[in-house]
């Protein structure tokens, strides 16, 4: 299936929105797994869009910037992933590994092209500064925006108006010839969340709550094991006796997130009722940061 023009310009129009957000607005629109709802609403397989994005939203899970730092651009990664495993029929696990994450960090050279090209405007705002043009100042202000749309919209433009014909050969060489290969990079696309949580875990203070880490994966366990054996038994059920109309499904992400969001309740009122220590260092001894600098 051809990408339509009519999806390469929606997909361009959201590249370049989506770091406006992230920047101004923040309505969680730059979202990895927005960007993949997004890109499989546009190509027509919504499942796909959201197995991509929230597998990228789990890889960049623990990932923050700190100052003025560039960080890979799991966006754009996940909406050329969508576009090009929809329309080639491509595995998603290797969509992520061959294109999105590759496209997600050579996107750190835009992103800092983007802020280069946007101290033009930064230079010009003080100048009108200090001749009290308030005009000069709202007009430059908001040409900032330009720089920022132009180094995500410009590179997802390209790689889907004309970037097909190479992702196609790569994929007939990955199922073909090196299939080896592209057995084990979909491997790898299935694992790289696991290092979103594992960078999460190496920057929040687990030392200090890890009971509430142990309660968290136990829980989740448990009732992932209970709530399977129970979808289990009714469907064993249901194939020999025809009357049994049960319906039994397994624990929904819903249950997973509230218990979360409890203990992170708690953990919170636990926090504020302690006297804060302020101290020169924003970081402890084992490297945990412990405030929201992120």
């Amino acid at each position: 299936m051809a990408i339509q023009w009519w999806q390469v310009l929606l997909l361009s129009l959201y590249a370049g929105y989506q770091i406006l957000d992230e920047l101004q607005f923040y309505s969680s629109i730059s979202a990895p797994v927005f960007a993949g709802l997004f890109a499989g609403l546009v190509m027509g397989d919504i499942k796909t869009g959201l197995l991509i994005g929230g597998s990228m939203q789990l890889t960049v899970l623990g990932v923050g910037t700190f100052g003025g730092a560039s960080r890979i651009d799991a966006n754009s990664g996940t909406v050329l992933a969508t576009a090009f495993s929809v329309s080639l029929g491509w595995d998603p696990e290797q969509a992520i590994a061959t294109i999105a994450v590759p496209v997600a960090a050579l996107m750190i050279q835009m992103d800092i092209l983007g802020r280069f090209t946007n101290t033009y405007f930064a230079h010009r705002i003080d100048a009108h500064v200090e001749n009290f043009n308030y005009k000069g100042i709202e007009r430059n202000y908001l040409a900032g925006a330009i720089p920022w749309s132009l180094s995500r919209m410009l590179p997802v433009f390209l790689a889907l108006a004309f970037g097909g014909g190479l992702v196609e050969q790569v994929v007939a060489i990955l199922n073909g010839d090196l299939k080896w290969l592209g057995d084990g990079l979909s491997v790898a696309g299935a694992v790289l969340p696991a290092v979103g949580f594992a960078i999460l875990l190496r920057y929040l203070p687990v030392k200090k709550h890890f009971p509430y880490l142990i309660l968290g994966f136990v829980l989740t366990a448990l009732l992932t094991t209970v709530f399977g054996n129970i979808q289990f038994l009714g469907a064993s059920v249901a194939s020999v006796v025809e009357e049994f109309s049960g319906v039994f499904n397994s624990l929904p992400m819903l249950g997973i997130a509230a218990i979360g969001f409890s203990l992170a309740a708690i953990s919170y009122k636990n926090h504020i009722n302690v006297p804060v220590v302020q101290s020169s260092s924003n970081s402890s001894a084992e490297g945990e940061i412990e405030d929201d600098e992120i």
